[in-house]
């Protein structure tokens, strides 16, 4: 994915609205966003307009009010994050980076079973 589709932390903010929600129009994501400090709707506005641009929201004009719907999936957008983190800070070592994660806030019970599960089931496709 492109350096232009990774959404900044506001662009977060709305799709994690829209993901939540679903298409939803400026009104109802100014609405339902509890930002601090609050965002006017002109901000919104705006940065769903460049959302648009960037390919990270998709605008449907058939109606008076705009209904804007995420285009960028939680999961790419995850993927385009931690991407970009793995190359930029740690060399795009994917051990670095689950390692380093592991030791700032350390893993339930549950979420290490679960990486258990992964990593048996990576190192079974690879045999």
């Amino acid at each position: 994915m492109t350096q232009q589709r990774r959404p900044t932390d506001a662009e977060l903010e709305i799709l994690s609205v829209l993901w939540e929600h679903g298409p939803c129009t400026v009104r109802q994501v100014h609405d339902l966003l509890a930002g601090d400090p609050p965002r006017g709707y002109t901000t919104i506005l705006k940065l769903l307009q460049i959302m648009s641009e960037k390919g990270l929201v998709r605008r449907d004009e058939r109606q008076r009010a705009h209904i804007y719907e995420a285009v960028l999936t939680n999961e790419e957008a995850r993927g385009t994050l931690i991407s970009h983190l793995m190359d930029k800070a740690f060399g795009n070592s994917a051990s670095l980076l689950i390692m380093q994660a592991l030791a700032t806030r350390p893993a339930s019970a549950d979420e290490l079973a679960e990486i258990r599960r992964m990593l048996d089931r990576i190192q079974g496709e690879s045999k």
